[in-house]
């Protein structure tokens, strides 16, 4: 084996993690125990389900295992272990920033309402970072399958709390239902509190969904944008003006987006000039977590340790850190560039790799 640096030792931001998809496989099955959850077995044999989304019946199941374990999550006690936790694992992995996305409206009725439950995830957010050390902020998320109205309310509920730790308005879940455009006057809404506007797209649909990000939602971050590389006019467009796209490798092939890792355009959005941020999204599903995805860059695509550091600065400058957090970590991530390499350590990463799909 190569000597090369340890890429759980390099700082780096994490844009890109979903809220329940952050979970660790055994405390989804100690929550499911606790609350008398039955799980689908492709959740509770402890290795990451088999999946392909690229058909409906595919996203539908894949949908029906996170609202599986989403449902596992029911006290205030659950909500501040899986963000203690998701803390724990992203420090692990050098992450020194996490903005983690969440739809509050999932777990609204179980934790007594909107407002209760946005309270309740950030005092755990709050707390998590005073105990692990790490920077977190949250990422307000409407879902695209329900009404734009919902998503407006939703809105309004994130510029509430923009000066509790909400930096961000997303849309997640299947863009291929619906339009961007319907969510417009959501994102205005957030966008005028002074939140970024980071939606999904360019994933399961290709580069015409990250336009409509660009156009119709005013995207500042985009989720995944992998699709984009179909469109040399719209990859230009997105280095031009500097938009970050959350690039999830490891999601993309277990999802079926691209067949192999080499696949997945990582190299020819970074040669475009794409800032890019990698992000694990649903480690829970997908087996495997920050630190992985820069191995996948090392390892399929080729990047030197230089290109790494400066995967890792484009996550810190993609970010909504403060100024002064922001300098720190980049200069951490020179200091990372200037130690000398050492026979990488097997046993972390390779299990990460092992364990998420395609990888290994």
């Amino acid at each position: 084996m190569e000597s090369a640096r340890d890429v759980r030792k390099l700082p780096k931001a994490h844009l890109h993690l979903h809220f329940t998809g952050s979970m660790r496989p055994g405390t989804l099955l100690e929550l499911a125990d606790r609350h008398g959850v039955h799980l689908p077995d492709a959740l509770s044999s402890g290795r990451p389900p088999k999946l392909r989304a690229t058909d409906e019946r595919g996203w539908f199941r894949f949908q029906r295992l996170y609202d599986a374990a989403r449902s596992c999550l029911r006290t205030p006690d659950d909500i501040r272990r899986l963000v203690r936790e998701a803390a724990e694992e992203d420090v692990r992995d050098g992450s020194r920033w996490l903005e983690i996305q969440v739809d509050p409206t999932s777990y609204a009725p179980r934790l007594g309402g909107l407002i209760p439950t946005m309270e309740i995830i950030l005092d755990a957010v709050e707390s998590a970072s005073r105990e692990t050390g790490l920077g977190m902020r949250v990422l307000v998320a409407a879902n695209r399958v329900k009404h734009p109205l919902d998503a407006r309310t939703l809105a309004r509920l994130a510029v509430r709390y923009a000066d509790r730790g909400v930096v961000g308005f997303g849309l997640s879940n299947d863009e291929r239902r619906g339009f961007a455009r319907d969510f417009d006057r959501a994102f205005a809404i957030a966008r005028r509190g002074g939140l970024l506007a980071a939606p999904h797209g360019g994933e399961l649909s290709g580069p015409g969904s990250v336009a409509d990000c660009l156009d119709d939602l005013r995207a500042g971050r985009i989720g995944h944008g992998v699709r984009a590389t179909e469109d040399p006019r719209l990859l230009a467009r997105l280095a031009a003006q500097g938009v970050t796209c959350e690039v999830c490798p490891a999601s993309n092939v277990a999802l079926g987006v691209y067949d192999r890792h080499e696949d997945v355009p990582l190299r020819a959005m970074f040669e475009a000039g794409v800032p890019l941020a990698l992000g694990a999204d649903d480690p829970l599903l997908f087996g495997s977590r920050l630190a992985a995805q820069y191995e996948i860059a090392r390892r399929y695509h080729g990047f030197t340790d230089d290109e790494l550091a400066e995967l890792a600065r484009q996550s810190v400058r993609g970010s909504r850190a403060p100024e002064d957090v922001r300098k720190a970590i980049l200069a951490d991530i020179d200091a990372w560039l200037v130690e000398e390499p050492e026979q990488a350590p097997p046993s972390h990463t390779s299990a990460s790799a092992r364990t998420s799909p395609g990888v290994a």
